[in-house]
């Protein structure tokens, strides 16, 4: 491969970095050899750049958690919260999975997982930013550039899914310096395997969620099914699993505090290479309004599903993503309320200033781009914070109209003149979305939320007000809760888009269907269409000038610190990536205690109550209290491990990610952060940054012990 900006901002400079930071590209890992044979590696750092060998063959993505093959019967091990709302959507007050657990003894009684399930199998990586940005494009400013960035990128990925079967995407780094076709294997009939009991999977709830010490079997399984000829399909009985050209072995030995430990997996998103603005707004605004309107919506879902148990069900994958995002998001205020954190962004910014104005050159190429992107992000976030409850307000069955309308106009064009996400490719997840709403939406609980955050949209002063989603709903300034209700009412009474079928029939309608339809929602979405185009076309020229600014603001970032002898990794963006550390406790300041790096299951048995967050099953204690461990005993701990700290750099969509050791056996998933350090998304703090790993021997423990799991434990190789 070329030399490009990723591959120079760590070129001899990677010795500077601390072994366990850094959320690396796998074709970086070369110039970090050192650092990883160093840490322990016993692998060729070279062989974790080969994407269809071991082990990165292993290693895929969910589409929002990452995951593993563990057999060459397509078996793939996640997180359990990972796979819950596919064990929510198989359960029912009468067959309540989420909380008995659920394990498939043959083929034949695994169950479908959730409508738009994908298990993503990446099979190529190449920079294709000359292809993206070429020289005409640079010229470019605003929409212009926007769309034409757009139209690049769609013809990459429209040449590249040429190859069926296969999903293409054209990620951005280092804020739109760089373009990356990545190449993925579709696979699209999913089934749920085994999830633990909520007593185990999701052992301590909310509660111990970003907790230490912790005690979850945070694990469970998929498995990729294909047609019979191999190829990525849809759900058909007469599919077979998918025969995966690698999968991880899993370790015999346990590991051990100070132990070398990588994971592998699809980080999420990262925010380290922000600017100060960025900053103050997302900890003064943006976060502390999340964690308002989260715990809000929280107290609404439980009020209005108290005493419906089917509702429950339907709410209870959105009450475990909300609860996981409130926590954290909360964690992060706490870690940035009273430290330097934005004093030091300030300082790194004017000091790269500095070192930009100090050079006619330097000044010449990068200080007006510079100043611009600090301006245009700036109103970026002023407009993100105006439309904050707006965006919260809208009714779920509106957003279905609205995106089945604009589909239904963009399938008047061309394919590739279509709206990216409009696609014929993009049909198969509206289909699933359509389709999965009807065990995740109930007209009351979204009534209620609707109700409550459009009489905050309300008491915003009328200019922050949208007028065509106003005049489209029967909103009006001023107008009394009573009359909002009433408002509501009539807008949900007037539409059938509650009902499946009734959904599933506009896929196929044309735009003149929609203006002749009475439905209110439909309605709703016509009216709102051509101020939204053009809504639309304001922020795309405002994301025009900031990908331009920013990526020559980035270029600056990477060669100052390149002076300073600092390797620059790109942020996380849902891409491939490795990092790697060691398994270790650390001491926890804040309360003179030392946290060590394993939990066991003695923890388990001290914190069950029988009840609630923290109701083990039964069995499981039984096991417990009779030292009913086989061979899954630790030998100084004289117990099972239940979950291990270590020094990775992980973030969301890590989740499920595997957990290996020196030689790329899997040893445990990682699923969570601690509270205390979640900030290093933004600000990476090496000495409290500690990861939380499900260990591998608990997991298998459970499985046999426990759920007699014993058809997956001998696919696995592991009885």
């Amino acid at each position: 491969m070329k030399k490009t900006l990723i591959a120079l901002a760590v070129l001899s400079t990677a010795s500077a970095a601390y072994a366990d930071e850094g959320m690396w590209m796998p074709q970086q890992l070369p110039q970090i050899a050192k650092d990883l044979k160093a840490a322990g590696l016993k692998l060729d750092p070279a062989s974790l750049t080969k994407l269809t060998e071991f082990p990165m063959g292993a290693i895929v993505s969910l589409g929002g958690c990452s995951a593993s093959f563990v057999s060459p019967q397509g078996l793939v091990v996640t997180n359990h919260h990972c796979v819950y709302n596919s064990v929510a959507q198989n359960s029912r007050p009468e067959r309540d999975l989420l909380a008995n657990g659920f394990v498939a003894r043959s083929l034949k009684e695994e169950l479908p997982a959730a409508p738009g399930s994908r298990i993503f199998v990446t099979t190529e990586v190449l920079n294709v930013t000359d292809k993206v940005v070429t020289a005409d494009v640079a010229k470019l400013s605003g929409k212009q550039r926007s769309d034409a960035i757009e139209k690049n990128q769609k013809a990459i990925v429209a040449e590249c899914e040429k190859d069926a079967g296969h999903r293409c995407t054209v990620s951005s780094f280092y804020g739109g310096l760089e373009f990356y076709k990545i190449k993925q294997l579709e696979i699209r009939d999913v089934r749920l395997v085994h999830a633990p009991p909520a007593g185990v999977g999701k052992f301590g709830g909310d509660t111990d969620n970003w907790m230490w010490p912790r005690h979850t079997g945070d694990y469970g399984f998929y498995r990729a099914y294909v047609s019979k000829d191999g190829k990525a399909a849809d759900y058909s009985e007469d599919n077979v699993p998918y025969v995966p050209k690698h999968h991880l072995k899993l370790a015999k030995e346990g590991v051990k505090e100070g132990d070398f430990v990588m994971v592998l997996g699809y980080p999420g998103r990262t925010n380290r290479h922000r600017l100060p603005s960025e900053v103050a707004y997302t900890f003064d605004s943006n976060y502390p309004a999340f964690v308002k309107a989260s715990g809000e919506n929280l107290a609404i879902i439980a009020r209005e599903t108290k005493d419906d148990k089917d509702a429950a069900l339907k709410y209870a994958g959105q009450v475990a993503s909300i609860n996981n995002y409130y926590k954290n998001r909360q964690g992060m205020l706490n870690s940035y309320a009273g430290s330097d954190f934005l004093a030091r962004k300030t300082a790194q910014h004017n000091e790269l200033k500095a070192w930009v104005n100090a050079n006619p050159q330097r000044q010449k190429e990068f200080g007006a781009d510079i100043v611009a992107v600090e301006k245009l992000i700036a109103q970026r976030d002023a407009e993100t914070k105006r439309d904050f409850n707006l965006s919260y307000g809208q009714p779920r069955l509106l957003s279905s109209a609205r995106s089945l309308y604009r589909l239904a106009n963009e399938t008047q064009k061309p394919d590739a003149e279509r709206k990216a996400g409009y696609q014929v490719r993009d049909l198969p997840r509206f289909k699933s979305s359509v389709a999965g709403l009807v065990r995740t939406y109930d007209e009351k609980v979204d009534k209620a939320l609707v109700l409550h955050h459009l009489k905050n949209y309300l008491a915003q002063p009328a200019a922050e007000h949208n007028a065509s989603f106003n005049a489209a709903l029967g909103l009006k300034a001023g107008m009394s809760e009573a009359e909002l209700k009433a408002a509501i009412d009539t807008l949900y009474a007037g539409s059938k888009l509650g009902d499946a079928k009734e959904r599933a029939a506009w896929l196929e309608k044309s735009p003149a269907d929609f203006k002749a339809s009475n439905d209110s929602f439909i309605k709703a979405a016509v009216a709102m269409y051509e101020e939204g185009l053009k809504e639309e076309a304001k922020d795309e020229e405002l994301a025009g000038n900031i990908q331009q600014a920013y990526g020559s603001y980035m270029k600056a970032k990477i060669a100052f610190m390149k002076t300073k002898g600092q390797a620059v990794y790109p942020d996380a963006n849902s891409t491939l990536r490795v990092t790697f550390g060691k398994i270790a406790g650390r001491d926890h300041g804040a309360d003179g205690t030392t946290w060590t790096a394993f939990t066991t299951v003695n923890g388990v048995a001290a914190k069950a109550t029988g009840q609630g967050e923290f109701n083990a099953p039964q069995a499981q204690l039984e096991a417990i209290k009779n030292k009913d461990f086989g061979k899954f005993v630790d030998p100084k701990l004289k117990t099972v491990p239940v979950n291990f700290l270590a020094t990775l750099d992980i973030t969301g969509g890590n989740s499920g990610s595997a957990a290996l050791n020196s030689k790329a056996e899997l040893v445990g998933l990682a699923f969570d952060g601690t509270l205390d350090s979640i900030i290093s998304d933004w600000d990476f703090n090496k000495a409290n940054t500690r990861d939380i790993q499900v260990d591998l021997r608990y997991m298998l423990w459970n499985m046999k012990h426990i759920d007699k799991a014993n058809n997956l434990l001998k696919e696995m190789s592991a009885e």
